[in-house]
């Protein structure tokens, strides 16, 4: 079965409810191919390794979380821009990215993914003023020692996860926030959690995290923002019945 990109792209603004969210980049159709879309290539972000792939694979359109013409980049179509530009319009590829709505959309968001994957349970908003709020707050389906559950994430994720606490402390809160969220710690902190998961790392984390004795935990950035697109993409393709492929362009951040 096919539906005409027009169609998909209409369909997923108002899923997403993109134009409710203001973000630092475009969300929807970045990139215009054909209209008529028959297969969907996934993947977390629109690298030129994901763009080969998806042409290798006759994709007609690309679904990502990390797309393109981010707020302050370079706007001259140069170097790597330029041929990932051309790969998608020579081969007639349409490009679709969503970054925020995907993060906090609450059946196929980023956030909401991972907790369903590493069994937390979501209680709420991590910053209940924010429009929307990025990260959540909640609770593992059953306390465990830090050290467990650093190795629970590690175990679930593929990836080992950098933790910072003491191993033997048993965790019963926790919130979370995938990506570069490691700033979003003091948050966690107000909430008054036991544990903060983010993607990404700092350097100040690591004193917020010993000196506020919450524990911390870096699962990585791409690890943790896998789970959206997948979603989506999956609901795409039940609801068109179109062809769905997620890439995993592995990513060690």
């Amino acid at each position: 079965m096919t539906v005409s990109l027009s169609e998909l792209v209409n369909y997923c603004a108002d899923l997403l409810n993109v134009g409710a969210i203001k973000d630092y980049c475009p969300n929807g159709l970045q990139v215009e191919g054909t209209n008529k879309v028959q297969k969907i290539v996934g993947g977390v972000t629109a690298s030129q390794a994901l763009i080969d792939e998806a042409i290798a694979c006759g994709a007609d359109a690309i679904l990502v979380h990390h797309g393109y013409f981010w707020k302050g980049e370079s706007p001259e179509v140069t170097g790597i821009k330029r041929k990932r530009l051309k790969s998608l319009l020579s081969h007639d590829i349409s490009l679709l990215a969503y970054h925020l709505p995907v993060d906090v959309h609450p059946e196929f968001g980023n956030n909401v993914q991972l907790a369903k994957h590493l069994g937390f349970l979501l209680e709420g908003p991590l910053d209940p003023a924010g429009r929307p709020s990025v990260g959540n707050v909640g609770r593992l389906r059953k306390p465990m020692k830090a050290a467990s559950l650093a190795a629970h994430i590690s175990d679930t994720l593929g990836r080992e996860c950098t933790y910072i606490g003491d191993g033997d402390t048993v965790i019963e809160s926790i919130a979370w926030c995938t990506g570069a969220a490691q700033g979003m710690i003091e948050q966690a902190v107000s909430a008054g959690v036991d544990a903060y998961l983010s993607g990404e790392i700092s350097e100040p984390t690591v004193h917020i995290a010993r000196e506020s004795g919450v524990h911390y935990f870096s699962a990585g950035h791409h690890a943790t923002e896998r789970y959206g697109i997948q979603a989506l993409g999956r609901h795409l393709q039940e609801v068109y019945d179109v062809d769905f492929t997620f890439i995993d362009i592995d990513n060690p951040v």
